[in-house]
């Protein structure tokens, strides 16, 4: 039986983000926040990306960002440390992959373990890596869907806190795929962090435990709380 607070809860929880694109994940989460759906204190953005959209989200909602190029470091090594640096100078209790096309090294998700979740297009453990939705759709699957997950060392195969699913239709393409999953992805990620800051899971829970799974209808259709 899953324990009513695995960790103690703090809110509202110090949140950073980090993107390497438009950010709609990111905004999903500014909007939960907003919305007081997300006890949750989005206080900074950290992007690799110089011209990432993601950016102008963070100054429109007057978040403080950080452009860390990662072009402008020798190595991967290099390049995590200094988003380390800074994510210890704000010093989060969670830190959260929104489409950060990155992958990170071993010393810097240890640094943070527990505390670092990721969403990715597919119903994990299938299809971890790139061109989920082509995949799914080459080996002829009928369904489809998003994982959140915590972030560990083996890239996209981290605990997962929660899914959902989707059909696949036959008319269905890459990319009409890629629009009908980002609308699941907008939904999951802020009750998935949600339900962290609350304390109703953690890395152990969701280690020893099934995730929380949504059907489309369900994810869509209810007030998740």
């Amino acid at each position: 039986m899953m324990p009513e607070n695995p960790h103690t809860p703090k809110t509202p929880a110090r949140v950073a983000v980090l993107a390497s694109g438009s950010g709609s994940n990111f905004q999903a989460l500014l909007d939960a926040a907003e919305n007081k759906q997300l006890d949750a204190d989005i206080g900074l953005l950290i992007v690799n990306e110089p011209e990432a959209y993601a950016i102008e989200r963070a100054r429109n909602a007057g978040i403080e960002h950080a452009v860390i190029n990662h072009r402008d470091y020798p190595d991967r090594a290099a390049f995590d440390r200094a988003v380390a640096d800074r994510l210890c100078q704000y010093q989060p209790d969670w830190i959260v992959l929104a489409g950060f096309m990155r992958i990170l090294t071993d010393a810097f998700v240890e640094q943070f373990h527990g505390r670092m979740i990721n969403i990715h297009p597919s119903l994990l453990p299938r299809y971890p890596g790139l061109d989920t939705h082509q995949r799914a759709l080459e080996n002829g699957d009928h369904e489809h869907g998003v994982t959140v997950h915590f972030v560990t060392p083996t890239v996209d195969a981290g605990p997962i806190i929660a899914q959902a699913s989707l059909p696949i239709h036959e008319n269905d393409t890459p990319e009409s795929l890629k629009q009908r999953v980002h609308i699941l992805e907008h939904r999951i990620y802020p009750h998935s962090l949600q339900r962290l800051i609350k304390g109703q899971t953690d890395f152990n829970h969701a280690m020893r435990n099934k995730p929380v799974f949504f059907t489309e209808a369900e994810l869509l259709d209810r007030n998740l709380d």
